[in-house]
């Protein structure tokens, strides 16, 4: 049954549907870099100091250790970044899901007053004709 409210019901599930699809990019996105975080992490753990041998080996096995630091701390900040998009994007969803609940119940409130205004009005019509229909049965017995 249309309403006043069903186009309205339409939009706000079609934005619905789209904070979602936010959502669900959110969490991708946050779990590609938890996967680098890790990933880097790996690495550092990977990277073997020298005990001997040339300056110049510790001083590139230092930089190493320095760049895998650097990635690593890049990478925190993506995580940190992604969890906060994430946040947002639930709490979106979150409002856009009341938006639409809300003008849902108020469609399903005005449905339920037009089924039983028609109730009403098919029973009016019922009496009316079991009133006409007696009057009939009487004059036809007198």
């Amino acid at each position: 049954m249309k309403t006043r409210f069903s186009s309205l019901v339409r939009v706000k599930k079609s934005i619905v549907q789209k904070s979602e699809l936010v959502v669900q990019s959110a969490n991708k996105n946050l779990r590609s870099a938890s996967s680098a975080l890790e990933k880097a992490d790996k690495e550092l753990r990977e990277v073997h100091t020298p005990l001997s041998g040339k300056i110049t080996e510790l001083f590139a096995s230092r930089r190493l250790l320095d760049a895998q630091r650097g990635i690593i701390k890049h990478n925190e900040e993506w995580v940190a970044f992604a969890t906060q998009e994430l946040e947002n994007a639930k709490q979106r969803l979150k409002l856009d899901m009341i938006e639409y609940e809300k003008f849902k119940y108020l469609e399903l409130q005005e449905i339920n007053a037009i089924l039983q205004k028609n109730k009403m009005k098919e029973s009016k019509d019922l009496d009316e004709i079991a009133v006409i229909t007696h009057a009939q049965k009487k004059d036809k017995v007198a």
